[in-house]
């Protein structure tokens, strides 16, 4: 396998921040005495909620009018203090400095947003190891679509063809694979349970990627 790049997804990959973002919708769920099914909320993983929305749902369950703007607000202070200890995801330095050391360049492709990505990547000391942070507003579309992904590439000098993706979603898997690039799928706890088998590999975390890497993957720039 010949790489020239290597981009990863943000939340999921680097930072087990949707398990924290599922709770605090679980929560609201139950405050008007409803279930959000893990099975549903995975549809809006790596994209947003024009794919699936725990709002529509919920207006539908229940039949009720929210103000969201207020719940948005608590439930984003819960996000946020239910993430304060979180730091990167198990191998994620391990498999940044390894591709440092074959001097592969790297990028975030995330539809997050700048403020959201950019303000982890600082905490987590990992800014440094990429080339490109490419997020929500970069490009035309987020993922699903392969926009992001394409913009990386361009930013990074590269074809997407000798592009390696790292992705924890159906929707980011979906993109990178739309934009022609080969995609290893490392599942979280949110997302272990899908159906990755368009997938070009599976890893239960960044370490054993980076173990392949450095076993498997001869580097073309």
């Amino acid at each position: 396998m010949k790489i020239a790049a290597v981009m990863f997804d943000f939340d999921g990959v680097l930072v087990d921040t949707e398990w924290a973002i599922y709770q605090a919708w679980s929560r609201t769920y139950q405050d008007y005495g409803q279930r959000l099914e893990l099975a549903d909320y995975t549809r809006c993983i790596g994209s947003d909620f024009a794919t699936w929305s725990p709002k529509n749902q919920l207006e539908e369950l229940t039949s009720l009018e929210f103000d969201w703007t207020a719940l948005d607000a608590n439930r984003q202070q819960e996000i946020m203090r239910d993430l304060e200890p979180e730091g990167a995801m198990s191998g994620a330095e391990k498999c940044l400095a390894t591709l440092q050391a074959m001097r592969v360049p790297c990028a975030v492709v995330s539809s997050s947003s700048h403020a959201w990505v950019d303000t982890w990547l600082e905490k987590i000391k990992l800014r440094d190891y990429f080339s490109a942070v490419v997020c929500r507003g970069d490009a035309p579309r987020i993922k699903p679509a392969p926009d992001l992904f394409l913009e990386a590439a361009r930013c990074l000098g590269v074809a997407p063809q000798n592009t390696l993706v790292l992705e924890d979603s159906l929707n980011g898997l979906r993109a990178a694979k739309a934009a022609g690039m080969k995609t290893w799928i490392v599942p979280n706890r949110i997302t272990t349970g899908l159906d990755f088998s368009t997938a070009d590999g599976v890893f239960p975390n960044l370490g054993e990627v980076a173990s392949r890497l450095t076993e498997s993957i001869v580097i073309s720039c």
